[in-house]
């Protein structure tokens, strides 16, 4: 019989702002799954981001070790892996519509608005991704504008056509097209639409989570454009 971990079972039995975020991460790079053999329902959680792995083993109060996989490759990243072998965690989670083999059907579950943001967020910073663009101007070639990036990606379009229908209702008013990308889908958004997704995330809830190198961008955005810092970018930046 292998090592009993404390973990708190209940961790997914009530809404808050921190399990909205943990659940939105689960639906970016978690899974759940089942070992008939004997009888083990787990919860795994993987990111190159250890300070994801950090955040979540704090939310669910888990004394489970966090295994880092180096990889065969120098250029790929460290992989940070958390294993919670826990029959209820397992169960509460396929409540929030979280199953096994989710990749490429997985859709948004029910989230009560108060926590949109959360879970929202949660999914961006396991599953998004944001970034500086360099663009030449229009009207002048030999001059580049900076641009900044948000987008979505996933195995499951109907995941990410809900996520556009809910970010246009709730945020931007408008909804955005899916692209096929690769082996995925993905969503984009524009400097403008970018700037108020940055609101959402880190403006709509009391001491959000959040994992710091994607915020970091945000802020080395607003440090190179002060033109677009309102006064609602600048109270979020100087909170966090």
């Amino acid at each position: 019989m292998g090592i009993k971990y404390y973990v708190n079972e209940e961790s997914f039995d009530a809404w808050s702002h921190e399990m909205a975020y943990v659940l939105g991460f689960l639906f970016a790079d978690g899974t759940i799954y089942s070992t008939p053999y004997n009888r083990g329902k787990y919860v795994g959680v993987t990111s190159i981001d250890r300070e994801s792995i950090e955040t979540i083993k704090i939310f669910l109060q888990s004394a489970h070790p966090i295994i880092a996989y180096k990889p065969p490759h120098e250029r790929h990243s460290i992989k940070y892996t958390l294993k919670i072998g826990s029959h209820k965690l397992h169960d509460s989670l396929m409540k929030h519509s979280l199953y096994q083999n989710k990749s490429l059907t997985v859709t948004m579950p029910k989230i009560p608005r108060k926590y949109l943001a959360d879970f929202i967020r949660g999914n961006f910073d396991g599953d998004g991704c944001v970034f500086i663009e360099m663009r030449r101007r229009k009207d002048n070639k030999e001059n580049f504008v900076r641009c900044l990036k948000i987008t979505f990606s996933s195995g499951s379009k109907k995941f990410l056509e809900q996520l556009s229908d809910c970010l246009g209702t709730e945020v931007l008013q408008i909804k955005m097209t899916v692209y096929k990308n690769g082996g995925s889908y993905q969503l984009r958004y524009s400097t403008a639409n970018s700037i108020k997704l940055f609101k959402f995330f880190y403006g709509s809830s009391p001491q959000p989570l959040y994992l710091s190198r994607k915020l970091n961008t945000f802020k080395r955005y607003f440090t190179l454009k002060p033109k677009k810092v309102d006064s609602k970018v600048r109270k979020i930046v100087m909170a966090m």
